[in-house]
């Protein structure tokens, strides 16, 4: 019988944060499956110890989702919507606790200023509006099933891997420079920590920003790895000849600038992040390298 001290949890998209989650909630002594697009990737998570199926959001997900206790959705809705909602809603409704990843994305453009979870919603970027519909339909799904839901908004989101250290060391860094400019960051491992906490507590919020305690302009932040990595800071580039070699994406990146308070997250649910700001994240990167 599979151990189920805690409970059963299915996590819908195994990626870079859930696959983190899914980890630390099996070390905690929880029953964990979930999906990911690929038998390759399936394979992979099973030698893991995951209980993985694939889904690529064409069909409904698996049977069993049915027995879990807490669901957790990460996967990015599109033009579609939430891809679990689209296809799975009347299921996903039998578990007593959902969670959603979601994005700081949808405060929009605060030009630099503070955001906490008052702050009215108002997404200028595609992908943003399209996770407030996403946190709404899962908001409607909660208020039908009478499960407890609780968002998690994050800013930036960067680890073992996938770290301005990873792009120094690859050579691709660049030192952007826009004045007044700041992004909110959060190491991946705080991220698996704060969905578990809300797992396991009880807190009257259902909207929390997940995010570190110094945000940082970009120039800041890669100034500091190449000084962690004995590397040469790369001279500063102004954005507006940065900007023209930039790709789409990049630029809607740019166009934003807020910070994001964290507060109710610790006052809520007691949360003590293990890496406050970029410094301590970026340290422990490079001391694992």
């Amino acid at each position: 019988m599979p151990n189920r001290v805690n409970g059963r949890l299915f996590v819908v998209g195994l990626g870079f944060s859930g696959l983190e989650i899914a980890k630390l909630a099996r070390a905690g002594g929880w029953d964990v499956a979930g999906t990911c697009t690929t038998p390759d990737k399936a394979a992979r998570l099973r030698d893991l110890g995951i209980e993985a199926h694939v889904f690529d959001g064409t069909t409904a997900l698996p049977a069993a989702l049915g027995d879990a206790s807490h669901i957790l959705c990460t996967v990015a809705p599109g033009t579609a919507g939430d891809l679990a909602l689209r296809t799975s809603a009347e299921r996903l409704g039998g578990a007593g606790w959902l969670g959603y990843l979601s994005t700081t994305g949808v405060y929009g453009d605060h030009a630099g200023g503070w955001v906490d979870e008052t702050t009215p919603v108002q997404p200028s970027q595609a992908r943003s509006q399209q996770r407030l519909a996403a946190e709404e339909g899962w908001k409607a799904l909660a208020k039908e099933s009478g499960a407890v839901l609780k968002i998690f908004r994050l800013p930036g989101i960067y680890g073992p891997g996938r770290s301005t250290i990873d792009q120094v060391k690859a050579g691709t860094v660049r030192r952007i420079d826009k004045p007044g400019q700041f992004f909110s960051r959060i190491h991946v491992e705080d991220i698996a920590a704060a969905v578990l906490r809300a797992m396991t507590h009880t807190a009257p919020g259902t909207i929390y920003n997940v995010a570190d305690d110094l945000p940082a302009p970009n120039s800041e932040v890669v100034a500091f790895a190449c000084e962690l990595l004995g590397r040469p800071v790369p001279p500063a580039i102004p954005w507006e000849e940065a900007a023209p070699t930039l790709s789409a994406m990049a630029r809607s990146f740019y166009s934003e600038s807020r910070r994001v308070r964290n507060d109710l997250l610790k006052r809520e649910l007691g949360v003590v992040l293990r890496y406050p700001t970029y410094r301590e994240g970026l340290r422990a990167i490079a001391a694992a390298l």
